[in-house]
């Protein structure tokens, strides 16, 4: 009974996580701006994200535009985009991996195959992690070395957005949730190995 709840409790924190992985693909806010010298009373906000960029007046007005062309975005933003969207789809199949080998579910009868199931869930969910991980460390890494790259002007110079610790944290609950998945089964003939008893 403990390990079902322990397996519900880790299928919980990755099923949050892949939907705050899909949140941060599509926040707009991965890069905001930098309020440095004389930039810090300003009329108008910038937020440029995976998908679009937007401008935020001081009134409250938000105003955002799709970027037009994929082929005239940088490549990080290009991978950003793609490895998003490839983790959040292997969230959702994680989520129907590891649901079908549930022990809570009867899609699958015999305890040795849901075992490995659940372990190809939990392995779905790991990649799903790591493929949001990149993203967000290679945007994080370009943001930081422009910012104290002097030869880019005060104006131009981005901090991390808030898009950015969502998807950490998305990541970070993707690979914790995996870690409660329960390794131990019951036997072939039906009862706990006694291996397993404390």
């Amino acid at each position: 009974m403990v390990s079902a709840g322990l397996e519900i409790i880790g299928l919980a924190l990755c099923v949050i996580g892949s939907l705050l992985v899909m949140v941060a693909c599509g926040l707009p806010m991965w890069k905001v701006p930098a309020f440095i010298d004389s930039n810090i009373v300003v009329a108008q906000t910038s937020w440029e994200g995976l998908w679009m960029s937007c401008v935020v007046q001081s009134t409250g007005q938000m105003q955002c535009k799709v970027y037009d062309s994929v082929l005239a975005l940088t490549h990080d933003l290009q991978t950003a985009r793609a490895l998003t969207i490839i983790s959040s789809v292997l969230g959702v199949l994680g989520l129907m991996v590891t649901i079908a080998g549930a022990q809570c579910t009867n899609c699958i009868k015999t305890e040795l195959v849901k075992a490995r199931v659940v372990n190809a869930g939990g392995v779905i969910y790991i990649i799903s992690g790591i493929f949001a991980l990149v993203p967000l460390c290679w945007m994080a890494n370009n943001i930081i070395s422009d910012f104290y790259n002097p030869h880019v002007p005060a104006a131009k110079k981005r901090e991390i957005g808030a898009a950015l610790y969502i998807g950490w944290a998305a990541t970070a609950l993707l690979l914790i949730g995996v870690k409660y998945a329960p390794t131990k089964r019951a036997t072939p003939n039906g009862d706990y190995d006694k291996r397993n008893y404390v």
